[in-house]
């Protein structure tokens, strides 16, 4: 008899922790090896967990909703069909070393039961040791946002122990220390402090359910969105323009090469890749666009690494296209079309939702004519694209006079940090991307 462990996998260098947030499969379930058979949540992105071999699903060790470090057995697969005895009650196992192999055979008892997530949380507080330990391994491992407050803020988050796994600071933690005066200088660890908020300007109280009314728990993945966009909104000082764009040329291009293109290709063709080519473009000429602020200082950056909101029936993903200004039209297409199909189906990698340098959001798909983004940070700017349809305008005829003609219009709004960009730069940029696709040349495929 052999039984395999199913642990919690890294999904990407700087993530310490993943929530289970749902099973695929129940105790006793036959699975395939590669077969799905639990979905997680990290600050990065969702995805399926994949079984590591074939066999029947013998243990859950990790519950629907609960957190734990990477390298955490989450279940175990009896792999000999038909030994499998009655499982009691499951309880959580002691996470293994990182870097442990995927699959493990238990050859002993199992560890003595460990709960990662039964320490009471904390207020965030100085300790001061040697760095050296998995809770400092832990706590260093924060997300990209924590660590960008600390910085910022000159916090030293391996002398703070939070509320997450193993005292990692959250960034309701840091956000709390900073609201209620912390700052980067050393606390003894025998006096503990615990840091009661101050309101940023009037704060609204939190509401309470009446009779009658559902309470459910935030996802993993509304949860982080609530985070990044509060802080987006605290971070950068938005400003949105708005530019009406004509899209009657694109779209007899589209009209006249779409078959030829899709049979060639076997790719849908979008007004979508149009736009990118064109954002791209515009980047080229207005570099600050494609930048981020550090401190006092601008950050431009080399690569342009365009992020498309996908919208999903449980929240938001921004895929992330590399490498934008290398690639033709059918080289967006096919990476735009790759990109969202996985998201939807919950395959990709934490690398494919990191290192955007802009993002374009489309709500005009559900027929939303303009909007007001907010900056995806670290990012200065994000385009949204309105619902393109049909308009009637007025157009200037052949002999100047005055006529009404039907176009395939759409709204496009930029919202840019006015820390670094003024609003003549971000009309700029906006006017470019109009007249890019307004006289679009035909070859641009």
């Amino acid at each position: 008899m052999s039984r395999i462990d199913v642990i919690m996998p890294q999904m990407g260098e700087s993530i310490a922790e993943g929530t289970l947030s749902k099973w695929l499969k129940k105790v006793g379930d036959e699975v395939k090896r590669d077969e799905p058979i639990f979905e997680i949540s990290t600050d990065k992105v969702d995805a399926e967990i994949p079984a590591p071999s074939a066999g029947v699903l013998a243990e859950i060790l990790v519950q629907e909703g609960q957190t734990v470090p990477v390298q955490t057995i989450v279940a175990r697969l009896e792999t000999e069909k038909g030994a499998l005895v009655g499982a009691g009650a499951p309880a959580p196992a002691a996470s293994g070393a990182r870097g442990a192999p995927p699959a493990v055979e238990s050859t002993s008892a199992p560890a003595e039961p460990r709960h990662p997530s039964a320490a009471p949380p904390s207020a965030p507080v100085h300790a001061g040791n040697g760095g050296n330990s998995l809770e400092d391994r832990l706590r260093t491992k924060s997300s990209p946002l924590v660590r960008k407050i600390a910085a910022e803020h000159g916090i030293e988050l391996t002398g703070m122990r939070g509320s997450g796994i193993a005292g990692r600071v959250t960034k309701k933690d840091i956000l709390e220390f900073i609201d209620g005066g912390g700052a980067a200088q050393p606390a003894a660890p025998s006096a503990p402090r615990h840091a009661t908020p101050a309101p940023l300007g009037m704060m609204w109280p939190t509401p309470t359910a009446d009779p009658g009314d559902v309470v459910e728990p935030m996802t993993k993945m509304r949860a982080l969105i609530s985070d990044h966009m509060a802080l987006s909104r605290r971070t950068a000082a938005h400003v949105t323009s708005f530019m009406e764009i004509d899209f009657t040329r694109i779209a007899r291009i589209r009209a006249a090469r779409r078959a030829a293109f899709e049979a060639a290709t076997g790719q849908k063709l979008t007004y979508l890749p149009f736009i990118i080519k064109a954002v791209v473009d515009g980047i080229k000429a207005f570099p600050v666009m494609n930048a981020s602020v550090a401190g006092d200082s601008i950050i431009y950056r080399k690569q342009v690494n365009i992020g498309v909101a996908v919208a999903l029936d449980w929240g938001l993903i921004v895929p992330v296209i590399k490498h934008a200004d290398d690639l033709s039209l059918t080289g967006i297409t096919r990476t735009l079309n790759d990109l969202a199909g996985r998201a939807r189906a919950k395959k990709l990698s934490p690398e494919e939702v990191q290192g955007g340098t802009f993002t374009i959001t489309n709500p005009g798909v559900f027929g939303s004519l303009m909007g007001t983004p907010i900056i995806n940070q670290p990012q200065v700017a994000i385009l949204g694209v309105g619902t393109i349809e049909k308009r009637p305008k007025v157009m200037t005829g052949p002999d100047g006079e005055d006529v009404i003609a039907i176009r395939t219009c759409a709204y496009f709004s930029i919202s840019f940090d006015h820390r670094i960009i003024d609003g003549a730069v971000a009309d700029q940029y906006l006017a470019h991307v109009k007249k890019t696709l307004e006289t679009y040349p035909d070859a641009g495929f």
